[in-house]
């Protein structure tokens, strides 16, 4: 099959420090390559893939300017219908507006959401006339939020599992760990009070938000606790350092308090034996294996009281469970079961 990978540009290939969906463009790229695809990617100028033809689009730098975000749906729209009958499938994971000149040809399309989904701009795409067109979205939660017509299926988030090193075992009294980007909704300061709670280290890491309120929420709620001691910060940390701090810690707290369309790192701790212990909330119920990969709690009081019994968590199995739901040779494979030929 002849498979075009579209995404925004503005960050370039291979990611250099977190990219989200630049980090999911590359891996799934690589997968259809190993699955014997042939792959084209239309993404950011001076990008590179190994194996794949890389279309140049768009400037590097994030976030774009408005000129040049306008100048990207013009240069997509002319590839795209130069194009239309060279390929088998496109698989957009940058704006729903570029597949405008193809939506009614008979290429399969597949449009990918990975954050909350604006329905008006769906509602007035699908007026146009179209087919081969299936919408997914990260989990069941985050579909859930909206109701739309069209041919919808959830397609859960990925990582490379052979990246990650699983550790069998740890000290009974292994540090807990926070990993994430440090802003009031992902919870950290709730992290901080119950580690502190359990008599047990909390090692955090990621950057701090740019944003004013979440500059404050760092200096108020989650400094004064640092001491290096009970309450580490590392700061933001690349992926050999990621793998091994998620490997030595008994477990990752996540008591999130929004809607998390998925949460990457929950899956990225399970591949290194590690459970995850996080707050009812979003997608957490679709992506951890109650008592296998982690708990799914309702508060701080219930999370201090699994990290008491988190131990008891065969880390090996934790590992493998989440290796059959969420590795990208299984994930890539959903997203190809969806093409009608």
């Amino acid at each position: 099959m002849k498979i075009l990978i579209v995404m925004d540009p503005g960050i370039s290939i291979p990611v250099k420090g977190y990219g989200g969906h630049e980090r999911l463009v590359e891996m799934f790229a690589k997968e259809y390559l190993r699955q014997g695809h042939e792959v084209d990617c239309l993404i950011t100028s001076g990008s590179t893939i190994e194996g794949c033809s890389v279309i140049n689009f768009g400037k590097e730098g994030f976030p774009p300017k408005k000129v040049d975000a306008q100048k990207a749906i013009y240069i997509a729209w002319k590839f795209l219908w130069s194009k239309r009958k060279k390929y088998d499938l496109v698989h957009n994971f940058g704006r729903l507006l570029y597949l405008l000149p193809i939506l009614n040809s008979n290429v399969f399309k597949i449009m990918t959401y990975g954050r909350e989904i604006n329905s008006g701009n769906i509602r007035k795409i699908l007026k146009f006339p179209n087919k081969n067109v299936a919408f997914t979205g990260c989990s069941k939660s985050l579909l859930a939020r909206v109701s739309l017509p069209g041919n919808w299926h959830a397609v859960y988030n990925a990582i490379e599992f052979n990246k990650y090193d699983l550790v069998d075992s740890v000290a009974f009294d292994a540090p807990l760990v926070f990993l994430g980007r440090i802003e009031k909704v992902k919870g950290c300061h709730t992290a901080i009070k119950v580690a502190k709670a359990a008599g047990r280290k909390l090692i955090i890491a990621g950057n701090v938000s740019p944003l004013e309120e979440e500059k404050a929420y760092f200096d108020a709620e989650i400094k004064p606790h640092i001491d290096g001691n009970k309450v580490e910060y590392l700061g933001a940390v690349n992926d050999a350092e990621k793998n091994e701090l998620l490997g030595k810690c008994a477990a990752l707290l996540m008591p999130i308090t929004w809607n998390e369309p998925f949460g990457i790192v929950m899956i990225e701790a399970m591949a290194c034996g590690t459970p995850v212990i996080a707050f009812n909330m979003g997608s957490v119920p679709e992506v951890i294996s109650e008592a296998v990969t982690g708990f799914i709690v309702e508060d701080k009081e219930e999370m201090i009281q699994k990290i008491n019994v988190v131990h008891a968590i065969e880390r090996s199995r934790c590992r493998a469970t989440a290796m059959k739901r969420f590795d990208v040779k299984v994930i890539a494979q959903k997203y190809l079961d969806l093409v009608i030929r």
